[in-house]
């Protein structure tokens, strides 16, 4: 059997960028999540996929709404990001943010945002796999990511030196 520390600790030492999932249910309150999992799965059609813990509150939010957008979180978003990952009953008071063509929420200092609908969500272990058909995304041309490796953020720039 595999200890559960020793497998997210050998993990651990594959860095992932980190995303907040932003979605809008139908009465306009708004909800975000933040993953380490997010992956591009297909290009044709294009498809990208996040892994939510089935513990969740906020997943059968977006679930719900059956849309959401992609924020991929650059270097500088931290306190953005320790923000979406704290419970919280509004996540977004007092924060700005543009909106996707779909009206999902996307922040303005996101390096990539990628606006979908849910296609297809799959139970598997104490995770779901969320697929999404992607139906419009955007980039900026500077900045660097927010990583995370061995259980703590890190900026690009930083790992390499």
């Amino acid at each position: 059997m595999i200890n559960p520390r020793t497998f997210r600790d050998v993990l651990g030492t594959y860095p992932t960028g980190v995303c907040v999932i932003t979605s809008v249910e139908a009465d306009g309150r708004r909800h975000g999540l933040v993953v380490g999992s997010f992956t591009s799965i297909s290009l044709d059609p294009p498809l990208v996929g996040f892994f939510p813990d089935k513990r969740s509150s906020t997943w059968p939010r977006i679930e719900a709404a059956g849309r959401f957008c992609v924020n991929v979180l650059g270097a500088e978003q931290l306190e953005l990001c320790r923000r979406f990952a704290a419970r919280s009953d509004d996540k977004f008071a007092e924060l700005a943010h543009d909106h996707s063509p779909s009206g999902m929420p996307v922040f303005e200092d996101a390096i990539a945002w990628i606006d979908c609908r849910i296609e297809q969500v799959t139970e598997i272990g104490d995770h779901w796999l969320v697929v999404g058909a992607v139906e419009a995304l955007g980039k900026r041309d500077e900045g660097t990511p927010l990583l995370f490796f061995r259980g703590q953020y890190h900026d690009l720039a930083e790992l390499s030196d």
